[in-house]
């Protein structure tokens, strides 16, 4: 499979216009962007980024989701994150990639060559900050995750994965305390269960548990009915999620 070079967009239609990396970008910063950008698209299961290759763009994920996996000497792999709309690949002033990328969906990026990229760092402030508190948004997601992973229940671990979908997939101003609301899993139970550190049979008995005390509604294998936010919140085990 190769990847494509999918139709431009204009940055203020772009629908993770107010999310991603130029999300306080004024019109004339926009325009620096619109000149030395491209988009290129990447089916489900394609490697985006290899481990160890030059990297020579940096990208926003405009729509679909990635992971972010390491492997071991010995063959053993490990995923370490996952990657949705507004995300943001690579990082400038690395010449070469250090985990692989790949696809789990289609994916559609925007790109930047890296070169062009940290030479508009250095001249445009806004896209500076913007990576900055990018960066430190990943930073405290990676030690909400530690927490996950050293501390919760597989049931605040299934939970708490819900609310990271809704929160990365849903508008704020769609989510709602009462309300369905319904989202589309990125992940099959078997990756599901790889990335909360537990085994698929207990991923499917939480997702059971979940549906019979009427939490969440399941149609087909990946959409899922959140009849309300405020009690899955709940199950999570933490209010700030």
């Amino acid at each position: 499979m190769k990847s494509s070079t999918a139709s431009p967009k204009r940055c203020e239609t772009c629908p993770i216009r107010h999310r991603a990396v130029c999300a306080t970008c004024d019109p004339d910063e926009l325009g620096l962007l619109e000149e030395i950008k491209y988009y290129r698209s990447f089916e489900a299961g394609q490697s985006i980024v290899f481990s160890g290759d030059r990297l020579e763009f940096v990208a926003s994920v405009v729509s679909g989701a990635a992971t972010v996996e390491r492997l071991m000497e010995d063959g053993r792999k490990q995923m370490l994150g996952l990657l949705l709309p507004s995300d943001f690949i690579g990082r400038p002033g690395r010449e070469n990639a250090v985990y692989d990328v790949t696809a789990i969906t289609d994916v559609t990026l925007c790109c930047f060559r890296r070169s062009k990229f940290e030479q508009l760092i250095e001249t445009t402030p806004h896209i500076a900050q913007r990576l900055l508190t990018i960066s430190l948004d990943e930073l405290d997601a990676a030690r909400d995750w530690m927490l996950l992973l050293g501390r919760k229940t597989a049931r605040e671990k299934v939970a708490t994965f819900l609310m990271m979908i809704i929160r990365r997939t849903i508008e704020p101003s769609h989510v709602r305390l009462g309300p369905v609301t319904r989202i589309e899993l990125p992940l099959t139970r078997e990756a599901m269960a790889d990335y909360l550190g537990l085994t698929i049979e207990t991923v499917s008995r939480q997702f059971s548990a979940l549906r019979k005390e009427g939490l969440i509604a399941l149609e087909g294998n990946r959409l899922v009915d959140i009849p309300n936010i405020g009690r899955l919140q709940i199950e999570a085990g933490s209010l700030s999620d």
